[in-house]
């Protein structure tokens, strides 16, 4: 193959998520490191002259484009969290995309909705059913929301080769060893078009979370095999970056959905009454959403709902969005209620009858365990709301229409609980669905709004919607 003939823009990698812990300080290699990757992957050029806006320089707008691809604090400049994302492994195509799902363009797609498939050969991290299992459900995933239909040959030349390699492969873009880019595809088109590798260094596994499940790195390449780019919705199958999804429950996304429909229509055999629901990734614009948490953690506020939630620093105006799984590999996938224990120096998560708790991103030693070791009642199916109060270290649980007390550094529930919410809280009939505490005020939500409270004296100050703190990234 002439290098030249091989079009980076149609080669696709997934990448693990790796999180970085903050970087304190930036240096001259990090600036070197920071320019050669937006010029790789956001078309930074040595251009010179004046820009639209006086003082923009072109290194400034690419920060800006990154940082807006990614969900970042649009700074402008190369902060310690744009720097850790740029460290992160990551896929070899440009995000010059802007916007949910994207397509190759120039007609790349296949033209015709038959298609073949070959297994060439096999990773010996798997049984060779279990191989042949994850890919063939890989490829129904988007067989079930469009009229596309696959065959599998065992022979000669399908339109999708699929193979496990190592390194050099013969098409120009080695892989790098265990972990960084778990596989490439290539976009519909003549020869290695619609091809899918996979990185033979990884451990690829078959439903377990301790390695790389083969069924969602395969699903995530087809995408690709059929005529998609990326897409920057970080609850998005094509999102640039592997994360864990349970395969038994998965469902396409519906911005996946959207993007390969927008190539080949709907399954027309598919009633979509019965149907599962394409989930949605929450809207930070949504001013009817009601919040499953929120939590302070080391000056960050977090905001949860469904299977993500938001980091916000109390003094930036934008939000960084990412699944909870992708953060805690260890959490459940939702939760019901979080706080900050600053006994534990640790977030508390709370789903049904147990709770977790996470330093950083481990889990401690000996969670998850029962919330009844709070000491509440056998009785609680889970907890609606936790408020650590910071004047009294006194920890209160919301469960229905009553709350509780638990005194951190005794670790005992306190005596005469539990009480009903309105006679401590002024006007608060509602149920509680989230709480949290900012500069000496008690946040109580229920449904789309935020009472604003004094918990020593139960005086309301004013009633808020819930986007007060979350607040809406578009511009």
């Amino acid at each position: 193959i002439n290098m030249k003939t091989l079009n980076l823009s149609i080669l696709l990698s997934l990448a693990v998520t790796v999180y970085c812990l903050p970087i304190s300080d930036i240096t001259d290699q990090d600036k070197n490191f920071a320019e050669s990757y937006l010029k790789k992957f956001f078309n930074l050029t040595e251009e010179s002259g004046p820009s639209v806006r006086r003082g923009f320089s072109p290194l400034t707008k690419k920060l800006i484009e990154m940082q807006s691809f990614f969900g970042l604090n649009i700074t402008g400049t190369l902060d310690a969290d744009t720097l850790a994302m740029m460290k992160k492994p990551r896929c070899g195509v440009p995000d010059t995309n802007i916007g949910q799902f994207s397509t190759f363009g120039n007609n790349l797609k296949w033209q015709k909705n038959s298609l073949t498939y070959r297994i060439e050969n096999y990773t010996p991290d798997m049984s060779v059913s279990e191989v042949d299992d994850s890919i063939e459900k890989a490829l129904q995933v988007w067989a079930r929301v469009t009229p596309l239909r696959f065959t599998r040959l065992y022979s000669g030349t399908a339109d999708i080769m699929i193979s496990f390699v190592t390194g050099s492969h013969g098409d120009y873009y080695p892989f790098d060893g265990p972990d960084g880019t778990l596989a490439h595809a290539f976009a519909p088109s003549n020869g290695i078009g619609g091809d899918a590798h996979f990185d033979d260094d990884e451990n690829f596994t078959f439903r377990s979370n301790r390695g790389y499940i083969l069924f969602i790195v395969a699903a995530h390449e087809f995408g690709h095999s059929l005529g998609l780019s990326h897409s920057d919705d970080p609850g998005a199958l094509m999102y640039p970056a592997y994360s864990y999804r349970n395969p038994d429950t998965f469902v396409l996304p519906r911005d996946d959905v959207n993007g390969i429909q927008s190539l080949y229509g709907a399954n027309p055999t598919v009633d979509p009454r019965i149907e599962p629901t394409a989930p949605t990734t929450p809207d930070a614009c949504d001013s009817s959403m009601v919040l499953d948490a929120v939590a302070n953690f080391r000056g960050e506020m977090l905001f949860f709902k469904d299977k993500f939630f938001w980091r916000r620093q109390p003094n930036m105006n934008t939000n960084q969005q990412t699944l909870i799984t992708n953060f805690w590999p260890d959490a459940p996938a939702s939760v019901d209620a979080a706080y900050e224990s600053r006994q534990l120096d640790s977030v508390v998560l709370f789903k049904g009858r147990r709770v977790w708790a996470f330093k950083g991103y481990d889990l401690l030693r000996g969670y998850p365990k029962s919330i009844s070791t709070f000491g509440l009642p056998e009785s609680v199916e889970k907890v609606d709301a936790v408020l650590y109060d910071v004047s009294t270290g006194k920890t209160l649980f919301f469960v229905d229409s009553v709350y509780y007390s638990y005194d951190e550094r005794t670790n005992t529930m306190d005596e005469g609980f539990p009480k009903e919410v309105h006679e401590t809280l002024s006007g608060m009939t509602r149920s509680v669905t989230a709480a949290f505490q900012y500069r000496g005020f008690s946040y109580i939500y229920s449904g789309p709004y935020m009472f604003e409270y004094s918990l020593r004296t139960g005086k309301l100050f004013r009633v808020l919607r819930n986007n007060y703190f979350l607040r809406c990234n578009k511009f």
